[in-house]
């Protein structure tokens, strides 16, 4: 008897479960809870889920006291499913955020599967345990190969949906099969026609890439007097925005394999024309299509693909003036979020940026004229300043924010402030240049140049750098000495004199928006597809009516023609009537 109780005594001690229970628990707070109340704490949210996972491992092999069959046997399994798994994961999941994406997920539901399995199967005999354990182990993981990624949100939200659904893509392209194509033509290099009706829009946030639309003042009760919408029809991926002549209206998306440059009627939303390249690209942060907006000038279309090629084609019925593929001239490589630039037309020129590198064309013959300094990867778009009554060209590449002449792209002045530039400058009322600086996880903040021309040449003096507007890639407009824009997914106001902010409020997402300036008042169309009317004042922030418009991720920029409110997505695009004041 005494040898049988000691024999009882000495069995193997219940699992220690507490140690796991507070890991994930933790981990779980960190990575899901914490970043919807402060979001900048996303970053670290993430790195907690990953973290946790190993601190998981160490709990299991050296704290659980589990019979150490089951702590090898487990921590191998777990290992070896999270990296077995990527091999049938779709794209999306494999390659999202550059290829974390899986594990930024996996390793948190892992964790919370394998020390649930421990809780509730403590009371049950090895074998079934065991059993449990690497079904548990093997469908936590391998779950993750019956869905796909959308993309994601400015927040990094990821959207997903099972791996079998049809995309907006597919169901585009089975609705809209029989829309007409542009006409067939061979490249041509002759006079343009310039009798045509002038761009009321022409290209990337309006006239002078400033998203200010002068001489329009619209109601602002939208209770009494809401948008009217004129049209609504489905439109392929791409984060393209709109440039609008006479009755056409003109953007770029994916239509499968094809990159494609339509027009549509301005009044019905029908499809005009459409000329199609066979090249696509996709991500799966951002997803497929082209991230450029088209330009108008002398009769034609300008357009530049995600992929790189540039094309010149006539307004009227889509047919070919020129094509080149930039990328290939200017020596390039593709960047990771494909080439974004809207072409920028000066005299006799086409400009682009080919990620941060300048490139320009003879605007008859396609020719190249010149091409700037490698500048990294950049999706800003070309911008014609005129400083000191000096016209320049001025872009932010992935070092600096760099001015050229538009004659033969000789450098003038350059500023460094390295980063994720995807957005435009701004020029103030006594001629400084306000820009912005991004981190890939989101806006650094706001900086003011005093640039200036001297005997000596050019001359760039800081004036403040201010974190009290930290736009992401949603641009900003400067209106009565103050700059308006998305500080992450809130407006902001900031003082143009020392950047210090007037106000934050509303949330919007990362969306866009245009400044009526004749009403201090900023139309802005939210992440969500929501329409908003805010007060461009700094007093405080005003917010006079909101309008459901669209439906899904919304980063594309809205246009304002007159009355007519144009805004799209990767889904679908509509138009509004918006009342006018006193109409």
């Amino acid at each position: 008897m005494p040898i049988a109780q000691t024999g009882e005594m000495t069995s193997r001690k219940p699992i220690r479960l507490w140690p796991g229970v507070v890991v994930v628990t933790v981990q779980w707070l960190a990575w899901l809870v914490v970043p919807v109340f402060v979001p900048e704490a996303m970053v670290a949210g993430v790195f907690a889920g990953l973290i946790g996972g190993p601190a998981v491992v160490v709990w299991w092999l050296f704290f659980s006291r589990a019979a150490w069959s089951e702590r090898l046997g487990g921590a191998a399994l777990m290992i070896v499913a999270l990296l077995a798994t990527p091999r049938i994961l779709d794209v999306s999941m494999a390659t999202g955020a550059m290829g974390m994406l899986f594990p930024m997920y996996a390793i948190p539901v892992l964790s919370l599967a394998f020390v649930g399995w421990a809780v509730a199967t403590r009371n049950l005999s090895d074998g079934l345990r065991r059993a449990t354990m690497v079904a548990t182990i093997l469908l936590a993981c391998g779950a993750w190969a019956l869905v796909r990624t959308n993309g994601v949100t400015g927040d990094f939200n990821w959207d997903f949906a099972w791996r079998w659904s049809q995309t907006h893509e597919e169901r585009l392209i089975a609705q809209t099969a029989g829309e007409p194509a542009a006409p067939a033509s061979t490249p041509v290099a002759t006079e343009t026609g310039l009798d045509g009706p002038a761009a009321a829009w022409p290209g990337f946030r309006g006239l002078d890439r400033d998203g200010v639309v002068r001489g329009v003042r619209i109601e602002t009760d939208w209770s009494a007097s809401p948008p009217v919408e004129l049209w609504r029809r489905p439109i392929g991926p791409g984060w393209s925005s709109f440039a609008v002549r006479g009755d056409l209206l003109y953007t770029q998306e994916q239509r499968g394999e094809d990159e494609v440059v339509t027009a549509y009627s301005m009044t019905s939303g029908e499809p005009v024309w459409r000329h199609a390249d066979a090249t696509r690209f996709w991500e799966a942060m951002a997803g497929a299509g082209p991230r450029g907006t088209p330009t108008l000038g002398d009769g034609l279309v300008f357009t530049f693909g995600a992929t790189g090629i540039l094309n010149t084609l006539d307004a009227d019925d889509g047919s070919v003036v020129w094509s080149r593929n930039a990328a290939d001239d200017a020596e390039v490589m593709l960047p990771g979020w494909g080439f974004a630039s809207s072409p920028l037309v000066v005299d006799d020129l086409v400009i682009v940026a080919v990620a941060g590198r300048l490139a320009a064309y003879d605007i008859v013959t396609g020719e190249p004229r010149w091409r700037g300094p490698p500048g990294g990867e950049g999706y800003s778009s070309p911008h014609l300043l005129t400083i000191d009554d000096v016209p320049q060209i001025v872009l932010l590449n992935a070092f600096s924010i760099t001015s050229v002449s538009p004659e033969g792209g000789t450098p003038l002045w350059e500023h460094p402030w390295p980063g994720f530039h995807s957005l435009q400058p701004a020029v103030t009322a006594d001629g400084d240049v306000v820009f912005s600086s991004s981190a890939e996880s989101g806006g650094m903040g706001t900086r003011r140049l005093a640039v200036a021309r001297g005997p000596d040449g050019w001359t760039v003096e800081e004036r403040w750098t201010s974190r009290g507007l930290k736009p992401y890639f949603n641009d900003f407009v400067v209106h009565e000495g103050h700059a308006f824009g998305f500080d992450g997914r809130i407006m902001s106001c900031i003082d143009l004199e020392d950047g210090a902010r007037r106000w934050k409020g509303g949330r919007y997402g990362h969306g866009q928006l245009v400044l009526l300036p004749d009403q201090d008042l900023l139309l802005v169309l939210s992440e969500q597809g929501e329409l908003a009317l805010v007060e461009a004042k700094p007093d405080e922030f005003t917010e006079l009516a909101r309008f459901p418009a669209i439906d899904g991720k919304t980063w594309n920029h809205p246009v304002l023609v007159g009355d007519i409110l144009l805004v799209r997505n990767g889904q679908e695009m509509a138009a509004f009537r918006l009342p006018l004041e006193g109409g």
